[in-house]
């Protein structure tokens, strides 16, 4: 039995031609940075998105430093975000020197529970005059949108600024619009696991605000000005994306919004074929929204539980994974941030708990029928 985890190769094949004619393309005219497909491309997912602006970057890490970059963050500042995700998200606020508040999160989307946000803003109002709340990081984790009623106006009520970490849900909606029209900023990535990948590293930051995307621009190649770039304006960044790279996604955005609805299809599958699992809890979607599924994630009994299953699917060479096994409170990169095993309830039990199946648009019947035969035991 030979399943992958995520099938590129199969995805490759749908699209040889148009992939070896836009790299060709890149290799004639010789501007491998910052080439045409650059603004093509940002032109392409502006306009798909629904929002004014679209700057490419070299990855969803420097999406995300970019944007905190924009909007002036620094040593000093809180952000709030969630320990159940990669640690990019946090990573790229600690860099800056400001600190990462980390928020627990909701037990069935594994998103940000907005509840305990209100609380954690709150503590930090009150309890820690050395920090001053500035913004808030949602993460729509596994490709499924946050809660945006109830999160998007507590941060602007509350005085702060909003980013969707969308880095794992590029193509998703929130009640019926893309997740990357919220916020003030929206970040993803194009790693090549993502629904939207490209053959390396890739990013892009999502932006109306006129301004906000000026600093981006900027920031994205050493701070230069808008009138030369020998002339920086401000400290910045390597953060360009290769021509090639964006040459590979505009082959695949093509096909992108038919890799969707397949995705749709193969969780409708195993929706119904994991009811029959006993002791195991597969994923929902809100109501309203719709996820892109960058990975499905299920929930064992217990961690032995967990253990049991993963076993069972590696013996007979079915690929499975855990995200994410250790929440970012309880690593040693944010150590000095004082938090302990009990702090965050919700993310402890899902960290002890889940696990990924094998999850993209070509997924067969045969073989999610086959995953499931093994996970019954």
């Amino acid at each position: 039995m030979s399943i992958p985890f995520i099938d590129l190769k199969t995805q490759y094949r749908q699209i040889e031609n148009q992939i070896k004619a836009n790299i060709e393309g890149v290799l004639e005219h010789g501007a491998y940075v910052m080439g045409p497909e650059i603004r093509e491309l940002e032109a392409k997912l502006a306009d798909y998105t629904g929002v004014a602006h679209a700057v490419s970057c070299s990855s969803g890490t420097d999406a995300l430093l970019m944007s905190l970059m924009a909007l002036g963050v620094g040593p000093g500042d809180a952000i709030f975000t969630t320990p159940f995700t990669f640690i990019a998200t946090a990573e790229v606020v600690a860099l800056l020197g400001a600190t990462p508040v980390f928020v627990d999160i909701d037990p069935v989307t594994f998103n940000i529970d907005p509840d305990d946000l209100r609380r954690k803003i709150r503590d930090v109002r009150d309890n820690r005059k050395d920090l001053k709340a500035r913004g808030v990081i949602t993460v729509d984790i596994f490709g499924q949108p946050a809660d945006y009623d109830a999160i998007e106006p507590l941060a602007h009520n509350s005085g702060l600024f909003l980013i969707v970490d969308a880095a794992q849900s590029f193509g998703a909606t929130y009640k019926g619009k893309s997740v990357c029209a919220l916020g003030d900023l929206a970040c993803t990535s194009f790693f090549p696991a993502k629904p939207l990948g490209c053959y390396g590293d890739g990013g892009m930051v999502f932006v109306n605000n006129e301004e906000l995307h000026q600093l981006l621009v900027s920031v994205r190649v050493h701070g230069m000005s808008v009138t030369d770039k020998y002339d920086n304006d401000r400290l910045g960044l390597t953060a360009r994306m290769d021509s090639m790279q964006a040459a590979v996604l505009l082959a695949k955005f093509g096909i992108f919004p038919g890799e969707i609805e397949k995705r749709q299809e193969v969780t409708a599958r195993y929706a119904e074929l994991l009811s029959e699992v006993d002791g195991l809890t597969p994923p929902s979607v809100p109501e309203g929204n719709v996820s892109v599924w960058a990975q499905y994630c299920v929930l064992a009994r217990d961690a032995e539980h967990r253990s049991e299953l993963m076993g069972r699917l590696a013996e007979a060479s079915i690929p499975s994974t855990i995200y994410y096994p250790k929440p970012l409170h309880l690593q040693k990169a944010f150590a000095d941030l004082g938090y302990s095993m009990g702090d965050f309830p919700v993310s402890e039990d899902a960290a002890s708990r889940i696990f990924a199946l094998p999850m993209h648009p070509y997924l067969t019947v045969e073989d999610q029928e086959a995953i499931v035969k093994v996970l019954k035991g």
